[in-house]
């Protein structure tokens, strides 16, 4: 089945790729930047736009009039309001922020999800999930590649369960998307981080040394020099990564190191549009407010309309 090998070859790159030796291997995960644009609101809302909707998204509000961007923006003000009360709060600006920029990362669940659920019931177990993956391994549990496919399976296994937070063995589609994207989700983190461990711990005994904090990154060939970076990287290890001085990294500092408390971009930015919405200053958001601001976070054809008479006189 096609679908089957992508997904053995995506695991097999994640877990098992060795990189070229003048290659850097970086395991850590950061946010994306919510835009590639300069947050100025002096010369643009573009970054704001971004932020809110994600870029793909905010191109189309480009083609709407100010009418058709308020009556789809108030639309989304009824999404954002979780809990229905009428006002928008800062944390439901986050989370409706965070969930705009992984946007992709539904999509591709969603794209992925009826090849699992065989059975259309809105769920998928972890026997749906195994037969479509590892179908072929379990008619011939002996592959010719010599891969040792009951290890992932079994590693995958592990993950489904974690994913399955109310414990009733099936995943419904966020469980699923934290079992795809076990990064994503704070719950996850553990596994995201036992995982990584047992991919660079080769000796087996429970932490990582500096040698295989390396050997994960560069690999040596015989009579190379050693690049630059890879000094930086023994260095980073001493002074950065073991934190308490033993020379190997435990599971905290292996956390610390692969799952960084980064800036919270979407927190900033939820903290900006109330600012610059909140009439009031109640520090609530009524839909009202948030549409008297559309320009703020949407936009539409008038928003750039200095910018299309530009195109216009090109063409």
């Amino acid at each position: 089945m096609e679908f089957r090998g992508l997904v053995m070859c995506f695991a097999l790159c994640v877990v098992y790729t060795t990189s070229k030796p003048t290659e850097r291997k970086d395991r850590v995960h950061h946010d994306p930047q919510l835009s590639d644009k300069e947050h100025d609101d002096q010369q643009s809302f573009d970054y704001d736009h971004d932020a809110f909707l994600g870029q793909e998204e905010a191109k189309t509000f480009d083609q709407l009039t100010p009418e058709e961007s308020k009556e789809r923006l108030g639309m989304i003000v009824d999404k954002i309001d979780a809990d229905k009360d009428g006002f928008v709060t800062e944390d439901e600006l986050k989370t409706w922020i965070k969930k705009s920029q992984k946007r992709y990362i539904y999509e591709n669940v969603d794209r992925q999800w009826k090849d699992f659920d065989l059975n259309s019931d809105a769920v998928i177990s972890w026997e749906e999930y195994r037969n479509v993956t590892y179908g072929s391994y379990l008619d011939d549990p002996d592959p010719e590649d010599g891969f040792n496919y009951k290890q992932m399976m079994s590693r995958d296994e592990r993950r489904f369960k974690m994913a399955d937070k109310d414990g009733n063995h099936f995943a419904d589609k966020d469980e699923f998307t934290a079992f795809l994207h076990p990064e994503e989700y704070e719950y996850m983190k553990d596994i995201v981080v036992l995982e990584t461990m047992e991919d660079i711990d080769k000796n087996g005994d429970g932490f990582i040394d500096l040698e295989e904090y390396i050997g994960d990154m560069y690999n040596h060939e015989a009579d190379s020099k050693e690049p630059d970076w890879v000094k930086t990287e023994r260095e980073q290890f001493a002074e950065f990564r073991d934190k308490n001085k033993d020379g190997k990294m435990d599971k905290e500092e292996t956390k610390d190191w692969i799952l960084p408390s980064d800036y919270d971009h979407a927190e900033a930015e939820a903290k900006h549009l109330v600012y610059e919405s909140d009439t009031d200053k109640d520090g609530l958001l009524t839909k009202e407010e948030i549409v008297q601001k559309y320009d703020l976070f949407v936009g539409s054809q008038a928003t750039d309309f200095g910018e299309a008479l530009v195109r216009h006189d090109e063409f």
